[in-house]
């Protein structure tokens, strides 16, 4: 089992299938939930954004889109476990997985319009031919700055998220993405381990014009996938200051929602989420 710096289990091979049945039956193994978890309240993040600016669909770019989890849960109105059990079926080919995807998202409306960001081309190439994406952009924006196609497709970004990414992208990524528009900024949304600081990039954020709120919960991400895992998270997690005691130390990787949008946005953002429609998924 290998690992990846900050201790976690190195899980790149299944971001890289051209298919995502590797990935989904990897992370059923996990109890990988936060898409589902985090699905409520990007809904209603994009509610509150249609409802202030008077945008009929919003265009969200979801930052480390991989097989375009988000979008496929929020476009189709699915769950993690009925993508679980779509792509348990390793008997069909790929073009007969790509068939009945399509085949969903024809039969389904679309909240919003989604653009998917990702390092990973046969994760991309999916979710595009599948529709779970309208546009995609393939680029490590860690490493370079992006072209002038895909700032033109950035800046049309009325909401950015994320459910996983952050740290290992940073405030450099989404400061590009960001940059490719300065006369309207989209609302963030990012579901950001708690082992990695969300200061540095709130600080960044704030500099162009943000100010960041943190939901006042955690969420869990997945399970650890061994014992030896946890333990090398709980060591970076105590380097960093952070206390695990009540939440990693009992088994799972735990988000925190960061909510950026630009100072004097009126309508001050709140949650009333009903809490039962992530209660399976985070048992």
């Amino acid at each position: 089992m290998r690992f990846d710096r900050t201790g976690k289990v190195s899980l790149e091979g299944i971001y890289t299938q051209p298919d995502p049945r590797a990935y989904f039956t990897t992370l059923r193994e996990l109890d990988y939930c936060i898409p589902q978890l985090a699905k409520p309240y990007f809904q209603h993040i994009i509610g509150q954004y249609r409802e202030s600016r008077q945008v009929a669909v919003p265009t969200v770019v979801d930052v480390g889109c991989s097989y375009g989890v988000n979008a496929v849960l929020l476009r189709c109105d699915a769950t993690m476990d009925d993508l679980y059990d779509r792509y348990a079926d390793t008997g069909c080919t790929r073009q007969e997985l790509l068939e009945r995807d399509r085949e969903l998202v024809r039969s389904q409306g679309s909240p919003a319009r989604f653009v998917g960001l990702d390092v990973s081309r046969p994760a991309l190439a999916y979710a595009s031919a599948a529709g779970f994406l309208d546009d995609a952009v393939q680029a490590d924006l860690e490493a370079r700055e992006p072209t002038a196609g895909q700032r033109a497709l950035f800046a049309e970004a009325d909401i950015v998220i994320s459910t996983g990414c952050i740290g290992y992208v940073t405030g450099r990524t989404l400061t590009r993405v960001l940059g490719s528009r300065r006369d309207r900024r989209p609302w963030m949304a990012h579901f950001v381990l708690r082992m990695f600081p969300f200061e540095p990039i709130a600080d960044r954020l704030a500099a162009l014009g943000y100010e960041t709120m943190r939901v006042d919960r955690t969420f869990r991400q997945r399970r650890f996938a061994s014992d030896q895992e946890q333990r090398q998270v709980l060591r970076t997690m105590s380097a960093a200051g952070v206390d695990p005691e009540g939440l990693e130390t009992d088994g799972w990787l735990h988000a925190q929602l960061y909510v950026s949008r630009p100072v004097g946005t009126p309508d001050p953002l709140t949650f009333d989420i009903d809490e039962s429609m992530t209660q399976k998924a985070a048992r």
